[in-house]
């Protein structure tokens, strides 16, 4: 297959990332990449004092065009929406009003608490709490269309303050087929993204038994990306979990240019 560039980038843009574009535009020229994907945060009702000044994107997309004429590397434009049910109006302007590549739909907090911070999990047990995050994600799935892929589905065991942060797949079967049929009904996608690997929980999000029920459910639109924060992490993981997904029984990965899906086989 042709060199698939990792499908989720934060740059300098992304409050919580260090990491800087013109670095990620030389390495993606260096390797041959046909071109280089960001996917900058814009959460809403994200409680985390890093996410309550947004990026200007009027200015943002001025930038990234002077970056891609200066190197010579075409962009494509994507965004990480941090989902809020209340924000659902806000999301569909915003997503309206410029011209992105790709959209992931991530869950970032819940009930005006913070997964970062950990007061989501405060007076909740662990069943409890993982309960709650993939409702609202089944929320999301439910009332709101206007992405392309759910970003690191399950990764809210990278922030529970428990001893042992591993959940069976069984307890969360059902409302899991919930999410995933209504996904797979609006030929929408998933991601699988490889920043647990760098975490202490060593794992891929989500875990491998949601991929293959994804699969068999009839699912195919997926994504690989590293979630990168810094420029080092650029890449982290993608190869091998396209060889992964591969050893999985899948058979293609995906990538979005102006919303349209492009086939990639493996």
């Amino acid at each position: 297959m042709k060199k698939y560039p990792d499908q989720h980038v934060h740059t300098e843009f992304s409050p919580d990332a260090e990491a800087y574009l013109e670095q990620y535009l030389v390495t993606a020229k260096e390797l041959g990449l046909e071109y280089l994907m960001v996917t900058d945060h814009r959460d809403f009702g994200n409680p985390h004092p890093l996410f309550l000044d947004p990026i200007d994107y009027d200015h943002y997309f001025k930038v990234l065009k002077e970056q891609e004429e200066k190197h010579g590397m075409p962009i494509r434009i994507g965004v990480e929406i941090g989902y809020g049910a209340k924000y659902r109006e806000e999301i569909e302007d915003f997503l309206n009003q410029y011209p992105f590549d790709f959209v992931i739909a991530s869950i970032h907090n819940g009930e005006g608490k913070c997964f970062y911070s950990g007061d989501f999990f405060e007076g909740k047990g662990q069943h409890e709490s993982y309960y709650e995050y993939f409702k609202l994600v089944l929320d999301m799935v439910q009332n709101f269309s206007n992405y392309d892929v759910i970003g690191h589905l399950d990764y809210i065991t990278r922030y529970g303050p428990f001893d042992n942060k591993v959940y069976s797949f069984s307890d969360f079967q059902d409302i899991i087929d919930r999410i995933l049929g209504i996904v797979i009904e609006n030929n929408k996608g998933i991601e699988l993204n490889t920043s647990g690997l760098r975490g202490e929980l060593k794992t891929r999000f989500p875990k491998d038994k949601l991929l293959l029920r994804f699969k068999e459910l009839g699912g195919k639109v997926i994504t690989v990306g590293s979630d990168c924060h810094t420029n080092n992490d650029y890449l982290s993981g993608v190869s091998d979990g396209i060889k992964h997904l591969k050893s999985l029984g899948f058979t293609e990965v995906s990538a979005f240019n102006r919303r349209k899906r492009e086939v990639i086989k493996i």
